[in-house]
């Protein structure tokens, strides 16, 4: 099955976390990894295996307090990757697949199912996945911060974009 490389520059994620103050949001680049897929007739069948990461270190919030604390409470240095792989990839139509996966985050790692929408260029040599997922921090061993009257809600919304290109 042809394999794909994920493009780290096109590639990005963001979190989303409610605060009893303000939201707190956080954006980057930097998705490593690679898929294996098939793209027939502007459609994308993938398959596994397909494993992603994303260096900690990279993640960047809204609020330099917020960094720091979230890179002490992600333990960046024994943790440094949040990492994703592929089990099972089940088509729901042209466009519109359910992923069964593990998510590594924090020395944990879960089972999660995520929809996503693909679409494919028209010669076959890149694609894109867009999806999104409310995941609980407290899942992956994690205690959502709490400083006075400053309270995190442990729900984050995760919102990924990547971009792959057929590796030759």
């Amino acid at each position: 099955m042809p394999r794909y490389a994920v493009l780290p520059d096109k590639s990005r994620v963001s979190a989303e976390a409610r605060s009893s103050i303000h939201p707190i949001l956080m954006q980057t680049t930097g998705f490593e990894g690679f898929f294996e897929a098939v793209i027939e007739n502007g459609s994308v069948r993938l398959s596994a295996p397909t494993q992603i990461k994303l260096p900690v270190e990279l993640l960047k919030a809204d609020n330099a307090m917020v960094d720091g604390e979230l890179r002490k409470r992600l333990e960046a240095r024994k943790f440094p990757y949040i990492e994703g792989e592929l089990l099972e990839a089940q088509p729901q139509d042209a466009n519109k697949s359910l992923l069964t996966g593990e998510l590594s985050l924090h020395g944990v790692r879960q089972k999660l199912q995520v929809e996503v929408l693909t679409r494919a260029s028209a010669d076959g040599n890149m694609f894109e996945i867009a999806g999104e997922k409310i995941i609980d921090m407290r899942d992956f061993g994690l205690d959502p911060p709490k400083f006075l009257f400053f309270k995190v809600d442990p729900r984050v919304r995760i919102r990924a974009w990547l971009v792959a290109q057929r590796q030759p």
